[in-house]
């Protein structure tokens, strides 16, 4: 779907200011930077910055820095002559070429290797490529938005991302804010994401949402932010056979019933050949494994188990990071927040 039919909704004044933010800097034909926590809207924000500039009219190119290995992404990004490698047959025009008057939005930027990011300060700087296996010099005009989750100045201190890069592309900075500090945005996007779910399930009406629903939404997180705001109405929407009554549950985790606390420490603790294994638990509700203790042949007190398995994570978190409670909350894959809750509920918080 073209960037242009997606509405960026929010009425939030921290989201307002963000898109204010855009406009203002759009028209101005410098390299910038979106940062913002996954699922938060980046790749919409910097389709904005094209579409309101004077190159609107232009390419707009995007290129998935993390989703090819180094040598792929130089020949994506800048070309390859025939025969510059095995396999070579014919020219290639890269991305850059292609977005000849336009713009590149490099997502996931922080991923590019140390060669790639000396190829692009050349171009950010400079408007020069040279494709792969060729010597010419070939002059582009080029808007560059980098995009990333990952704090850079941090990277570039410690060395993993060029700084005179970061410079470079540092122009201005545009911050999207995360779900969870715009709330007054979360029940208007979550009806309009139901209202596009009824539609494609080929219902009459939507029938809105119970209080309970609403609570669940404005007290959540929202880790995974728009995306996963979608992903949970659209879910519980169609897990709601009755379209006549409002949804009066939303489901958050879609893993609930097959992934336990127990199954997190299993995958946070890696075999020494670095891959994770199917948790024992998930074999044995399959029918996989008949011998595994305390599900098939023995009974066992469910909440009792898991409670003993989230304070366990949790002290062992804790203790590894020497209670440093942001570590702690990335070692479990939570944020902030979501630790301090559950040192509370479980009485973990360090005495003051």
């Amino acid at each position: 779907m073209d960037n242009r039919s997606q509405p960026i909704l929010g009425e939030d004044p921290r989201f307002l200011a963000a898109l204010e933010h855009v406009s203002r800097l759009a028209p101005i034909n410098r390299p910038c930077l979106v940062i913002g926590e996954r699922g938060s809207g980046k790749e919409l924000i910097a389709a904005r910055l094209h579409y309101l500039s004077t190159r609107w009219g232009g390419p707009l190119v995007k290129v998935n820095c993390a989703a090819l290995s180094e040598t792929l992404l130089d020949t994506e990004l800048f070309g390859h002559e025939a025969g510059a490698f095995t396999g070579a047959a014919k020219r290639h025009t890269g991305r850059f070429e292609r977005a000849d008057g336009g713009t590149i939005i490099l997502d996931e930027i922080a991923t590019a290797s140390p060669m790639v990011q000396e190829k692009l300060l050349r171009v950010v700087e400079y408007g020069e490529i040279e494709r792969v296996g060729g010597s010419e010099v070939i002059e582009v005009d080029v808007r560059v938005i980098g995009v990333t989750n990952e704090n850079l100045k941090h990277l570039a201190a410690q060395g993993k991302f060029r700084a005179d890069l970061l410079d470079r592309l540092a122009f201005d900075v545009i911050a999207v804010p995360p779900l969870r500090e715009r709330p007054d945005d979360i029940l208007p996007l979550a009806e309009q994401f139901a209202l596009e779910m009824t539609k494609r399930l080929s219902r009459q009406v939507f029938a809105g949402f119970s209080s309970q629903a609403i609570r669940q939404l404005q007290n959540y997180d929202w880790p995974g932010n728009v995306r996963e705001l979608r992903n949970a109405v659209e879910r519980s929407l169609y897990m709601t056979e009755d379209a006549d009554i409002p949804v009066s549950h939303i489901v958050l985790d879609p893993f609930a019933g097959i992934w336990s606390e127990t199954d997190i420490k299993a995958c946070t603790t890696a075999p020494a050949n670095g891959h994770a294994t199917w948790p024992a638990t998930h074999l044995a509700a399959t029918g996989e494994d008949d011998d595994v203790q305390g599900t098939n042949n023995q009974p066992v007190d469910f909440k009792a188990a898991t409670r003993d398995y989230e304070i366990t994570l949790l002290k062992n978190a804790l203790r590894t990071t020497r209670n440093n409670q942001t570590e702690a909350a990335d070692m479990l894959k939570l944020n902030y927040h979501q630790l301090r809750r559950l040192l509370e509920k479980y009485d973990l918080l360090p005495a003051k």
